[in-house]
């Protein structure tokens, strides 16, 4: 399992990255509460709406998968099944190769983050190469996104500016235009003689075998009109039954990721160029792909988190990812969703270290557009990961190893707990321990950690007492 306190630290000291990601959430706050505000009068009505439209595609999921795939292949799509991250870079790679292409445009997508798609090509010689602003300085940069809708937001224009001179062998510029017209001209470079154009999928209409995408800025057309042949890499959970539910979904996506009412472009694609049609691809190849989905969607405690539909509005919200950036996740999903899904999709061993990145404040599950319980979830999968979580359990958990010390210390807090008379006496003499608290808790395990960067607290008098007195009540 990997260790994040170094890397943490490290993001922690860094004064310009926490000031660029600080003011950007705090602007994206306000930006979707005053939108909210002034164009919405059923906010929560839509979101209950939502919460329906996805749970009964997450219910009916295989039938909606072989529909989709009847409906796509009926509308001249090729639809392509891959079971690991793996498989779909390969199913990729394949037709590169069958059609004799070394380069690749990609839009915006999360999706091919997630199986590692450009990482992969490189290895076999080949060249993906990013045509959103954000993944474009990313990939300049040789960095990973921070975010999921927002990719560079921990940048701003000066730094920018300073990797496109650096980079791209041009004046050093600052001003938001002038930075927008330089990745215009680079790309529009790249885009001229495109043979094969990558893109995720927002939503999967299995009812009528289409796929919507929205972006603002106009790249992502490009990449699925432009090339002779586009690419959509679609997670199986971004299938819904109908254009009624991918419009209510749609609907709440912009207004929480980026406070817009709606986003620049959406663009639903059917198929691939017709006889009468003068652009468009002339094929369009879906990977639907799962890489441990259905393992989520089977077990209770977790499918709901297959509902989202990638806003980020639990990172713009949380406070533990204002302070620290989307980097310290060392995750291709950071935050609040990253820390419920990154586990399940990549394995404990690799990131159930995340889950102590959370203060349980419960904003990003107030935030959610479509409701999913993301705290309830990190706490669930915190007990998972300390304990035996039996056969349902997480990707990865049971093969977790457990300290005695710490196997021992929350067996006998599981007693105390649970034990009436036990509890009182304990939370009752609390404060005798005050001063080994206060002495020795810089260097005891656990409590360390917390000292680091917060005082610790003063326990004084008898703690249960005062708790009677506040409330009212006895619990004798």
């Amino acid at each position: 399992m990997k260790n994040h306190s170094e890397l943490i630290k490290t993001k922690l000291a860094d004064k310009q990255m926490r000031e660029n990601v600080s003011s950007a959430m705090h602007a994206l706050q306000d930006r979707r509460k005053n939108l909210i505000n002034a164009k919405f009068q059923d906010w929560q009505g839509l979101r209950t709406k939502a919460q329906k439209a996805k749970n009964n595609a997450l219910y009916t999921l295989k039938d909606r998968v072989l529909e989709f795939e009847k409906n796509a292949t009926k509308n001249g799509m090729k639809v392509h099944f891959a079971n690991t991250k793996e498989d779909a870079c390969e199913i990729i790679y394949e037709l590169m190769m069958e059609k004799k292409i070394s380069k690749v445009l990609k839009g915006k997508s999360m999706a091919s983050e997630e199986i590692g798609l450009n990482h992969y090509l490189e290895h076999k010689g080949l060249n993906a190469i990013e045509t959103d602003l954000g993944e474009l300085i990313l990939q300049l940069g040789n960095e990973t996104p921070v975010h999921i809708v927002v990719p560079a937001i921990h940048k701003n224009r000066y730094e920018i500016g300073e990797l496109f001179s650096e980079k791209l062998g041009v004046a050093k510029e600052s001003e938001p235009e002038k930075l927008n017209a330089i990745a215009r001209t680079h790309l529009r470079n790249e885009f001229e003689g495109l043979e094969m154009g990558i893109s995720g999928v927002n939503f999967a209409i299995s009812s009528e075998g289409a796929i919507w995408l929205i972006e603002n800025e106009g790249n992502g057309r490009m990449c699925t009109t432009a090339p002779t042949i586009h690419v959509a890499i679609c997670g199986i959970e971004k299938i819904v039954e109908s254009f009624t539910d991918a419009a209510t979904t749609d609907t709440l996506l912009t207004p929480s990721a980026t406070g817009q009412f709606i986003p620049a472009y959406n663009n639903i694609i059917t198929g691939p160029r017709k006889v009468d049609e003068l652009d468009g691809p002339k094929e369009v190849h879906i990977i639907l792909f799962n890489n441990h989905r259905t393992n989520i969607l089977s077990n209770e405690d977790y499918y709901e988190a297959l509902r989202c539909i990638r806003c980020g509005a639990c990172m713009n919200f949380c406070p533990v990812y204002d302070k620290i950036g989307g980097h310290s996740y060392d995750a291709v999903y950071p935050g609040p969703i990253g820390e419920v899904i990154s586990p399940q999709l990549f394995g404990m061993k690799e990131h159930g270290d995340i889950l102590s990145l959370c203060s349980l404040c419960g904003r990003c599950s107030e935030v959610c557009p479509v409701k999913i319980p993301l705290d309830s979830m990190i706490r669930k999968l915190r007990r998972d990961k300390i304990g035996e979580a039996g056969d349902n359990a997480p990707l990865g958990a049971n093969e977790l190893e457990h300290s005695a010390m710490e196997s021992y210390g929350f067996a006998k807090f599981a007693d105390i707990a649970t034990s009436p008379k036990m509890w009182r006496v304990a939370i009752g003499n609390a404060s005798k321990f005050n001063w080994l608290l206060q002495s020795l808790g810089t260097s005891l395990p656990v409590l360390k950690n917390w000292a680091t960067y917060k005082d610790l607290p003063e326990l004084k008098g008898n703690i249960y007492k005062e708790l009677e007195n506040l409330e009212g009540v006895s619990y004798e």
